[in-house]
């Protein structure tokens, strides 16, 4: 097999574990909202969800404990940023602030990784690469549309940039070590980032004044009764286990800007859900919005080589700088 078509090959797998993982992440919502709805409050399905994927990842976590000596600081921002901050930053926001506002703004994330990327590894990006990011931003205003609740509550509008900054932590950490021998096993991060981020929920959701009854009983979907240790489950094999084990596989065979586009889908996901399992309709601009994030999510992964690849970060520019890999991030 030549070069090109194992590069290729390798860029397929990423974009397909990207949009698995934005599928997993994307319905969380679905499953959640009932819980919300029959009594608990969301900080602590936040708390449950992590506090319980920590549980199923614990026996990796004991597998690969080499990791807190060897990767401490690694282990700390992935748990810190990537699983506690971007859940507890976005949790406040919509407290304050519209959902659909709130979830534009940690969207902006894709942008952020682009300008790390630029200013702080100082690698090349293209026009194109520029130009999905906007439409993908653009495309989800009209996603969650952004114009039927805005607000301008500043430490609302500070708590949701403070979860976009987050995701980009999750992004860029992903990419972490991830060339040869050397690179920290993903499974291990992702368990270890768990732990340290079901320890930081719980200071902040406070689980012992939760009233755990909820979790014998049914919650409704749409009107239906599902039980809601069913739902727990979903949320946290599926929605957290499985949507952060492909994302941060995605990452390491693609790059931290492409893979946060490509995450953008995560929202027109939990639209199209939210569609069908909860009876929340689309309107003409949401159905509209989800075809341009799907057109930019595109034009931007299709500019950028796959991780291996002797091109410059986003492709079209000749120039390669020295010194500068496309896998000095961090998960």
């Amino acid at each position: 097999m030549s070069e090109s078509s194992h590069v290729g090959r390798g860029k397929g797998v990423g974009l397909g574990l990207a949009i698995g993982s934005a599928v997993a992440f994307g319905g969380s919502g679905v499953a959640a909202k009932p819980l919300i709805e029959a009594g608990l409050d969301p900080l602590h399905v936040v708390w449950l969800r992590v506090a319980g994927a920590a549980l199923v990842m614990l026996p990796l976590a004991v597998r690969h404990r080499a990791l807190l000596r060897s990767r401490p600081a690694l282990l700390a921002g992935f748990g810190l940023l990537g699983v506690a901050g971007v859940q507890a930053c976005y949790f406040a926001a919509i407290s304050r602030i519209p959902v659909g506002v709130a979830l534009l703004v940690e969207y902006l994330a894709p942008a952020l990784v682009l300008g790390w990327v630029r200013f702080v590894q100082r690698r090349p990006v293209t026009r194109a690469a520029a130009l999905g990011v906007v439409l993908a931003v653009g495309g989800l205003a009209c996603v969650v549309e952004v114009w039927s609740g805005l607000s301008f509550d500043a430490l609302g509008l500070l708590l949701a940039l403070g979860a976009a900054c987050c995701q980009v932590g999750y992004f860029v950490l992903s990419d972490q070590g991830s060339d040869g021998d050397e690179a920290p096993d993903p499974l291990g991060v992702i368990a270890y980032g768990l732990l340290v981020g079901a320890a930081v929920l719980t200071v902040v959701a406070r689980p012992w004044n939760m009233d755990w009854s909820v979790l014998a009983d049914t919650a409704p979907m749409n009107g239906t009764p599902v039980a809601a240790a069913l739902l727990l489950a979903w949320i946290v094999f599926v929605a957290t286990v499985v949507a952060y084990v492909t994302g941060v596989l995605s990452v390491r065979r693609l790059s931290p800007q492409v893979a946060g586009v490509v995450a953008c889908l995560e929202a027109v996901i939990a639209t199209v859900l939210a569609w069908f399992l909860l009876g929340e309709h689309l309107s003409a601009p949401q159905i509209v919005g989800g075809a341009v994030v799907l057109v930019g999510a595109f034009i931007a992964q299709s500019s950028a080589p796959a991780k291996g690849s002797a091109d410059p970060v986003a492709g079209g520019d000749a120039r390669t700088e020295t010194g500068l890999s496309a896998r000095e991030a961090a998960a």
